[in-house]
């Protein structure tokens, strides 16, 4: 099947993200396979969800309860007028609304063994024990993936059996590790050397691996899985090679990722010898006691046909009681679990335990869900075999705080309501805003913005964002919840004035993002994906917008070419016409272009570059020049019935008449048989594009009066036509070729060039800086965001409280932990000291301070003798200026000295101006406080918005 063929299975634009998460065959996995999901309240109700958007097969809900208020709270699926409706009837519409791919059904009736024999996984959430011991049994018994997960208040639980033996087909996130090779020798041991830019130390001994596109050796490529030997110097031992030809040159070596046994006990085995998911015997302790916390709840259930009302002590010492009542826990070996039960933890699961949130339903739906995909997919590892997860610390630490049974008394309906409708229509207000968030629009989301606003959620996509928004927060003093996600990993992080470090971008992060190459590397030496990609990207620019920018601009006056833009816009204009002499009127001479471009391209390119420097050129030091990071490229021969040399000229063909305002055409049938009709172009020879040296990264062509003369008759062919139209690279829509040509191109240029390529999913993602996303990791985020939420909004708390948090759903990490209190810091000259939330604040006052009554002020008030004043970037004051600059700017007002210096005026109705500054007795890490330097009138020395002096006062 051809690679346009395939990708028409999936929709790639909806599932994109997801993609690059999972590979092609784990979707086609999960796009037929049929789910039950039994328990419709807010956790059934986010796994509905999560499974919708990511594409099972069919999934049919079971629920015949019918819905009543308290299903409100936190089943969004569900509104008022669905009262006294099956909950499992009511959803069935929304759920089905969310992917229109997904088939959903409601049963009706009981689950029977005829039932589950239709599916490959089963869900129970909110069912009672006996439910879970009968319909798990059946289950474990017919070999189908089953889970169980439940919510009480601020505490889950998540049970996976997968029978006794489960292979997980891959399970690590990571794609499979490719290197390019350098040698293999012959012998037995065969060893491999890897080029040296190649991460040899990822290789670990015992890995399989197999092999391609080696010259030579070629009875290695695509053989069986072969272990390795990882030996001391990097060298892989790759097995008896002494029979095989003589190894040449090129191939990749590519692991082959080893599958998994899962071995899982029935629930009525694992109930009372848990396996539980933690990352320290702490964690691990906490998870049995919660265990045996949820086992009394069930009895209390069964005793009394209902769960513990809400804050009631009377039945939370009842819930105590019967746990401490429950048969002992065994351990791996069998034995008792000699350890005592926590009925403090116990106790106030008990209390909580009747309510519905909507972030516990969100973070254990993401889990859930994960997991569904893992039974479906057989990718990443699954539970082994309880997960417990609790939010006890969203509960105030002052116990009078905690509400009582008359407090969750329930009241007339219609009090409610009309309360209820008072608090959205006077106080709620939702006001969209379209302008992005970055300093081009400081003055749209300036200090009376940020005066209106108690915090910041946070869910933005590039460290950049992320550094510019939590420098606001911290200018503002405004709690700040920072969220992100990348495939199955994903993180909550909370910063509170005053209370928690502040938030830093990693330099790792912000470094990637503005990630350049070298113009000659992605020319002329590549040596990695990431430079084919970028090369195949400039491509386009180059061939399909930027030459008919410049056509667009000469074709009515024929401008001396010797005024152009240089050597570059020529050689472009010469690409653009290609082998045609004039312009193309139909799809053959679009397919005649393509095909001569892919020639110049991949072939004669190449065939040019080597006449320069050969295989065997030596440099002056007697190295060779094709050595290290430089590989030796080869020239391709055009092979029409190679996927990717077909999908190129498809590609080209299709955006070259785009451009012309031609119709193109997707058979690729008929392009085939009209490519077997066509000549191999011979492109017009191109002066070289590099000097025979080294310089190659700031060489031009030359160009004399013929060539000049020949790229003036190129402008001739489009004058007085119409103009073209410039094409904007798009990578999102599958039907425009822009990615099918990105693509191709790249992986063309990593076969000239022996580079292990990567597949459409992976480029796009490459290409368009995706960052891969799913519905599981998303939802278990935004639970863990609204938690801290509960906390940012409940009033002061201590540091204590609250929690960073980091998930790893395809490895079963769940991390969660007390932020860092921020450093102080302090001179020891000085009495007082800061943190990265003080600032020094000091009014202009009436007349406005100059800069000299600035500085003495600071020095009065807080000793400091001022060496440096900054705003932004622009030096305002240095002590090392000559006195006669030092004293025309002591003399100058403040706002007037940031005019000269800057040539910006305040805003209108800008508070502050704020200035940075270095004092004398200054460490190298020391940081003080941004100098805020009040213009309006105010007698409280105040951050905008804030509720605390900001000034640090001399102790």
């Amino acid at each position: 099947m051809s690679v346009l063929e395939t990708s028409k299975l999936l929709d790639e634009e909806l599932y994109s993200r997801q993609l690059c998460v999972l590979d092609l065959p784990a979707m086609q996995r999960i796009q037929r396979a049929k789910v039950l999901l039994s328990g419709l309240q807010g956790l059934g109700a986010e796994v509905a969800k999560n499974l919708v958007l990511m594409g099972v097969g069919s999934l049919t809900l079971h629920d015949p309860h019918p819905t009543c208020w308290s299903d409100l709270a936190a089943q969004f699926f569900l509104s008022e007028k669905d009262l006294e409706r099956s909950r499992a009837e009511a959803s069935q519409e929304p759920v089905a609304k969310l992917n229109g791919a997904v088939q959903v059904c409601v049963h009706t009736g009981d689950i029977t063994e005829e039932l589950l024999l239709d599916f490959q996984v089963v869900v129970l959430t909110a069912s009672k024990l006996e439910e879970q011991l009968k319909v798990g049994a059946l289950c474990h018994k017919l070999g189908i993936c089953f889970l169980v997960a439940d919510s009480r208040g601020l505490v889950g639980q998540l049970f996976s059996d997968f029978g006794e033996d489960f292979t997980v087909q891959d399970p690590m996130e990571a794609d499979p590790l490719t290197a390019a090779i350098q040698h293999i020798s012959q012998g037995s041991p065969g060893i491999l050397t890897l080029r040296k830019e190649a991460d040899a130390h990822y290789f670990r001994d015992g890995d399989l691996v197999t092999f391609s596109g080696i010259e030579g050796m070629v009875e290695l490529n695509g053989c069986d899985p072969r272990p390795i030997h990882v030996q001391e110097d990097g060298t892989l031992e790759i097995g008896n090679t002494a029979i095989f030809s003589r190894y040449l040159r090129g191939g990749a070596v590519t692991e082959v990722k080893k599958s998994e046994i899962v071995s899982h006990k029935p629930l009525d085995v694992a109930l009372l010898q848990p396996r539980v998911v933690a990352q320290n015997p702490q964690e691990a302790y906490r998870a049995r006691c919660l265990h045996q916390a949820f086992r009394a709840l069930h009895q209390f259930q069964h005793l009394n046909g209902r769960l513990p009302r809400p804050w009631d002590p009377d039945d939370a010492e009842m819930v105590v009681g019967l746990a401490r009542s429950l048969e002992p826990l065994k351990g791996t070996e069998g034995g008792p679990l000699e350890e005592l039960l926590d009925e403090a933890l116990v106790q106030r699961v008990a209390l909580s335990s009747a309510g519905g949130l909507s972030p516990m339903a969100a973070m254990l739906g993401a889990v859930a869900a994960q997991e569904v995909l893992k039974a479906i997919s057989r990718k990443f590892m699954p539970l082994d075999q309880w997960l417990y997860f609790d939010a006890l610390d969203c509960l105030p630490e002052d116990g009078k705080l905690l509400p009582t049974p008359e407090d969750c008394a329930p009241r007339p309906k219609a009090e409610v309501a009309a309360e209820a409708t008072h608090r959205l229509n006077a106080d709620l207000q939702v006001t969209p805003f379209t302008y992005p968030l970055d300093p081009t629009t400081e003055h749209i989301y300036g200090d009376n913005f940020f005066s209106r606003v108690d915090g910041v959620a946070a869910a933005l996509d590039s460290f950049q964002a992320r550094h510019y928004v939590a420098a606001r927060c911290t200018h503002y003093l405004k709690p700040l919840l920072e969220a992100g996600t990348q495939g199955t990993s994903g993180h909550a992080f909370v910063f509170m004035p005053h209370v928690t470090e502040a938030y830093r971008a990693p330099a790792s992060g912000l470094a990637s993002e503005d990630a350049t190459y070298p113009v000659c590397t992605l020319r002329h030496f590549p040596s990695t994906v990431e430079h084919t990609l970028q090369w195949a990207r400039d491509e386009f620019e180059g061939l399909f917008c930027l030459s008919a920018e410049i056509i667009n601009r000469h074709r009515q006056e024929l401008t001396s070419l010797a005024e152009t833009d240089g050597p570059q816009e020529l050689t472009l204009l010469e690409e653009v016409l290609g082998v045609l002499r004039e312009r193309p009127q139909t799809w053959q001479d679009c397919v005649v272009w393509a095909l001569g471009h892919w020639q110049r391209r991949f072939h004669y390119g190449i065939m040019q570059l080597l006449s320069c420097f050969p295989h065997d050129k030596v440099l002056e030091d007697g190295t060779l020049f094709w050595s290290g990071p430089k590989q030796c490229p080869e020239p391709l021969e055009f092979d029409a019935s190679q996927d990717t040399h077909l999908l190129y000229v498809l590609a080209a063909a299709n955006l070259y008449a785009q451009m012309h305002g031609l119709p193109g055409s997707w058979d690729q049938t008929a392009l085939r048989e009209l490519l077997k009709l066509l000549p191999l172009p011979v492109p017009q020879p191109l002066a070289p594009s590099f000097p025979n040296d080294l310089d190659l990264a700031g060489a031009s062509a030359e160009f004399g009066p013929e060539r000049l003369k020949k790229l003036h008759q190129v402008l001739e062919v489009w004058s007085g036509s119409p103009p073209l139209k410039p094409l904007k690279f798009e990578k999102d829509n599958d039907s425009n070729f822009h990615m099918d040509f990105v693509v191709a191109a790249a992986s063309l240029r990593a076969q000239n060039y022996g580079i292990p390529p990567v597949n459409r999913t992976q480029s796009k993602r490459i290409v368009g800086q995706i960052i891969p996303a799913i519905a599981t990791t998303t939802a278990a985020v935004a639970g863990l965001v609204g938690l801290e939420l509960y906390k940012v909004v409940g009033g002061p708390r201590p540091l204590s409280a609250f929690r960073h948090n980091y998930l790893h759903l395809a490895e079963n990490r769940f991390n969660r932990w007390v932020p860092c209190a921020p450093a102080i810091q302090k001179l020891h000259h000085l009495t007082w000291t800061w943190t990265c939330w003080n600032r020094l604040k000091v009014p202009a006052g009436q007349p406005e301070k100059t800069l000299e009554l600035l500085l003495a002020h600071l020095h009065e008030q807080f000793g400091l003798r001022v060496k440096m004043l900054l705003h932004g970037k622009a030096l305002l004051y240095s002590a090392r200026w000559p006195p006669k600059k030092q004293a025309q700017h002591l003399a100058l007002r403040v706002t007037e000295l940031v005019q000269q210096v800057t040539g910006q005026m305040p805003k209108p109705g800008q508070q502050v101006l704020v200035l940075e500054l270095s004092c004398e007795g200054e460490e190298d890490d020391t940081t003080f406080p941004p100098l805020h330097y009040e213009l309006c009138d105010k007698t409280a020395a105040l951050s905008p918005g804030s509720t605390e002096p900001c000034i640090p006062s001399p102790q």
